[in-house]
């Protein structure tokens, strides 16, 4: 255990102590505002009509984010700061030279409104720098909101009570935010947090914002509001009440089940930063349905956690930065590979389909330094898997100025009989203060896990370090071991019995007053060795390059080559007969391939995103055409086509992969919503349609109509029949005490 706690010692002769002082225009600590007690609460019209207004703190000295870091805007923004004893209130004016221009294409609620127009506030009560929440609205009306975690990363799925009403007019726009004290954590006996202001232009993709740094606004890189006192959170109670009635038939044999389901999750804050959740018979049937992925690879894919329990203060839960990776082609580091805890895992079976959890209790927040976390869920029993408590614990403690050590443990097995136990120790650093408008992020961690009958290598560990830059060199580097008898069932692990290592180096060029914003090139390397006897896994070396616009579109391209190794035939595509089956054989196989990509910004009335990826595979070839196309004609309409082709030869047998999508969006209102979703593969030969019809009255109130079929062509004679059907009809009111 002595060796990777040598890291913080690396780390410091990497980044000399006295970087971290290094003064930059956006430094933290040198803006503040005075924040101003309400006697009585605006009217939340979109309007700053109210005498109070006139009375509020005011911030207007905003400076442009991007693309030229304190620059002045082009648009003058001003901020206005209220509280009463149960709300913060937050109103602002987005003038605007060219309002008719304005940017508002997104009119259904939960929807991202990053490629709107926007504004958006940052709160950090704790005055960590570390933790936070970023509330955004459109000029719509569209609220989005999300945690940070990690200091600087950002979780969406998050969903929070609040209200904000948006107004457009001649001189550009306006809107009035009121949140709750009840949907915050924070301290009440503190008179002052963090906080910040951003602004989005969608047009020319211009930010803005009050503090920034690298480019870069989070709880870490904020001013401080002053003033609050005598701040009520009530009882810290909201009871969540739900019930559902489905109606579920199966055509082969023909089945049909009618039943209603009640449900409640209990919120309570035993401190003003420590929550307790307590959920009963939790019903998750109006959860969004999964994108269809196509996996030509020989591990498996993760698909992102969508169920509302589970993301509340899910930051708290992650490890290692290994939920900040993204996917690699082969399944290595890059897909997240060696998570100790994935909530995924529990209240689903390895297929996917949802197994009822009977009741679940959740505890998170922040005592002094540290971050807990602690969910304790009983699963139901399902088909040979007998009914089990599932268990994970989770404490963090902050070090240095924004860095965190922390341990886990998990417990329990959601897919089997068998006992299982997991136990880490994590470091993470971050010093976003680096000279040249540089950050430093590294990681190291260690984990054993327990499981009978397997008495082998059941450690992992993994360290890395990153610098990044927004305008000139960058670079990371990584290690990971997973022994081959690693196995954190109430995690997620594709690939163990590895040694991996990745590094690349990346160059960022944005110049002023080219026709183009930001150029981006550099090498990267990947390798994966099996532990056993050394020999290659996988290996990938390549070269970047790309460009992006001033109006959000942008474009690149790719070569590299790759080498797998197989020590096990490899079925990459099944058939019904497995006569049809194409299998490649053991052996090393290397091949080159490249890729193209062009994204056009989101903000266009057509959008498109295309990828075009040809060159071998295997001892054969692949061509792979990637496309998505969205029609925005208005902010009640959207249809979102997407199309994807795998064209696989190989000696062994050839194949074609077909992936399809069809999603219309049909907005009545920023509360009413219609949304189909459509979903075809060729290698299930399945159809999949989703139809939720949501409507929100006021924010905690929610009402779902919901529609799943899937329909199959079993015989491949192109006649689809139906196979199963779900009628879920759901009511959800939250009551706050």
């Amino acid at each position: 255990m002595h060796r990777p706690w040598s890291f913080p010692a690396i780390v410091c002769l990497l980044v000399p102590h006295g970087w971290a002082g290094a003064q930059t225009p956006g430094q933290t600590g040198g803006k503040s505002v005075q924040i101003v007690r309400a006697d009585s609460a605006p009217v939340i019209d979109g309007i700053l009509d109210e005498a109070a207004w006139n009375l509020a703190g005011m911030v207007d000295d905003f400076h442009q984010i991007d693309p030229n870091e304190y620059d002045e805007p082009t648009q003058v923004t001003r901020v206005y700061l209220l509280y009463d004893d149960t709300h913060l209130y937050i109103g602002a004016q987005m003038l605007d030279e060219e309002a008719g221009r304005i940017t508002a294409q997104i009119l259904r609620q939960g929807a991202q409104v990053q490629n709107d127009d926007y504004f958006g506030v940052i709160l950090d009560p704790f005055l960590d720098r570390r933790n936070g929440y970023l509330f955004r609205v459109n000029p719509n009306s569209v609220r989005s909101e999300a945690l940070f975690k990690n200091t600087s990363q950002t979780d969406y799925d998050w969903v929070g009570i609040w209200r904000a009403r948006a107004s457009v007019h001649g001189e550009g726009w306006s809107v009035e935010m009121a949140i709750p004290f009840k949907t915050l954590s924070f301290d009440p006996r503190a008179a002052s947090w963090g906080i910040n202001f951003t602004r989005g232009i969608a047009r020319n993709r211009e930010t803005m914002g009050w503090v920034s740094r690298t480019r870069a606004q989070n709880p870490g890189i904020a001013g401080t509001v002053t003033g609050f006192r005598e701040l009520q959170q009530g009882l810290g109670l909201d009871v969540v009440a739900s019930s559902s009635v489905n109606r579920s038939r199966r055509f082969d044999p023909v089945d049909t089940v009618r039943h209603a389901e009640p449900s409640v999750d209990i919120f309570y804050n035993f401190t003003p930063a420590l929550t307790g959740v307590l959920t009963l018979n939790t019903d998750f049937s109006a959860t969004e349905v999964d994108d269809r992925q196509v996996n030509l690879t020989r591990f498996s894919l993760l698909f992102p956690e969508k169920r509302d329990f589970f993301l509340q203060d899910a930051d708290i839960f992650e490890f290692g930065r290994l939920a900040s990776r993204g996917a690699g082609r082969g399944g290595g580091t890059g897909s997240q590979n060696g998570r100790p805890f994935f909530s995924r895992t529990i209240g689903l079976s390895q297929s996917r389909q949802p197994v009822d959890i009977e009741s679940g209790a959740k505890l998170t927040g922040r005592v002094g330094r540290w971050n807990l976390g602690m969910i304790d869920i009983r699963q139901d029993a399902f088909e040979n898997v007998e009914a089990t408590n599932l268990f994970v614990g989770r404490a963090v403690a902050n070090v240095l100025e924004e860095s965190s050590l922390g341990v886990i443990v998990t417990d329990g097995d959601p897919h089997s009989n068998l006992d299982n136990s997991v136990a880490g120790v994590d470091f993470r650093y971050l010093n976003s203060r680096l000279p040249g408008r540089r950050t430093a992020e590294g990681e190291i961690w260690y984990q054993q896990s327990e499981t009978p009958g397997l008495a082998g290598d059941d450690t992992a560990f993994g360290a890395g370090l990153a610098v990044r830059s927004n305008d000139r060199l960058g670079g990371n580097i990584r290690y990971v071991r997973l022994g081959e008898d690693f196995n954190p069932a109430l995690g997620f692990a594709n690939r163990v019995g590895i040694g991996d290592f990745s590094a690349s180096v990346s160059w960022q060029h944005r110049p002023r007053g080219a026709f183009y914003r930001s150029l981006t090139f550099g090498p990267s390397f990947e390798r994966t060795e099996r532990l056993a006897d050394g020999s290659l896994q996988s290996e990938a070396a390549g070269f970047r390059i790309g460009i992006n616009g001033h109006a959000g579109d942008r474009g690149s391209f790719r070569c590299s080559r790759e080498t797998e190794g197989l020590v096990r035939p490899f079925a990459i595509r099944r058939e019904p007969d497995p006569a049809g089956n194409v299998v490649i054989p053991v052996g090393e196989y290397t091949f080159d391939t490249c890729r193209a990509e062009f994204t056009s910004g989101n903000q266009r009335t057509v959008a498109a995103r295309i990828v075009v990826e040809s060159g071998g595979f295997f001892d054969g070839k692949e061509d792979t055409v990637q496309a998505a196309f969205v029609w925005r004609p208005s902010s009640h309409f959207a249809l979102d086509i997407g199309y994807q082709v795998n064209d696989i030869d190989l000696p062994y047998g050839a194949f074609v992969s077909r992936l399809g999508s069809l999603r219309s969006d049909l907005v009545f209102s920023a509360t009413l919503s219609w949304v189909n979703l459509v979903q075809w593969d060729n290698a299930t030969d399945e159809i999949g349609i989703n139809s939720r019809l949501h409507w929100i009255p006021r924010a905690g109130r929610e009402v779902y109509l919901v529609l799943n079929h899937g329909l199959n062509d079993r015989d491949r004679d192109g006649s689809f029949r139906s196979t199963e059907a779900d009628m879920v009809a759901k009511v959800n009111y939250t009551f706050r005490f």
